[in-house]
Parts: C-alpha cells; sequence; structure tokens
C-alpha cells in the first residue's frame, strides 16, 4: 500500500503550531523511524498536511508517545480554512510507551 503522507510522494506539512528546532514538523512526513516531531507548545497541538493531488486515504497510522486524544480533519480549500472531521478517537495512555494506533478513516480529500 502507498504510504502518501511522505515528502518523497509530495506531502508537505505547511503548519505546525509549535516545535523543537532539533525535531521539526517535517519528519512527521519523511518515513524515517528515527526521526520525530516534538511540540514544545500548550494543548492541543496541531499540524496540517498538504498533498498534491486528491487521495483516498483509508488508514492514518499514529506512532507516539503521551498522546491522550487525536482528531483527524479533512480540508478541501487552498487556504486551508474550512475543515470536516472524519476521525476521533482515544488513545491508550502507555505510561511513557510507544502507542501505535492504526485509525481507519475514508474519504477523498486534497489538504
Amino acid at each position: 500500500m502507498l504510504d502518501a503522507a511522505l515528502s518523497s510522494y509530495g506531502a508537505q506539512v505547511v503548519l505546525a503550531i509549535s516545535s523543537d528546532e532539533n525535531h521539526p514538523p517535517e519528519n512527521i512526513i519523511d518515513g524515517k523511524t528515527e526521526t520525530f516531531w516534538i511540540s514544545t507548545g500548550m494543548f492541543p497541538q496541531e499540524f496540517i498536511i498538504r498533498f498534491p493531488d486528491n487521495m483516498n486515504i483509508i488508514t492514518v497510522s499514529i506512532h507516539s508517545y503521551n498522546i491522550k486524544r487525536m482528531r483527524i480533519e479533512k480540508g478541501t480549500s487552498e487556504d486551508a480554512d474550512k475543515f470536516e472531521a472524519v476521525a476521533d478517537t482515544e488513545f491508550e495512555q502507555t505510561e511513557g510507551s510507544l502507542q501505535a494506533n492504526d485509525i481507519s478513516v475514508s474519504y477523498i480529500s486534497k489538504i
């Protein structure tokens, strides 16, 4: 299955609320397991990934630490100003261990 949310396929992080200079938001989509994004601000955190073309997204895989809740939204506006929720899930708390979650969504979107 194609991982369309990789920078090598043209995906871009166009917004991140906060980040650490050593762990920038671009790490979200670089495909490397040894890199990651760290947010440094208050909650909630937010980032936007833009795809180069319309995508039929079935599953979003998230590997994280200390995430309580994730909401996934889609947007089709070039201005990225209107979004619609497509998934909202609570994560199991793992006390500092890796959280690996596959979130089922099904929509066609240009984000």
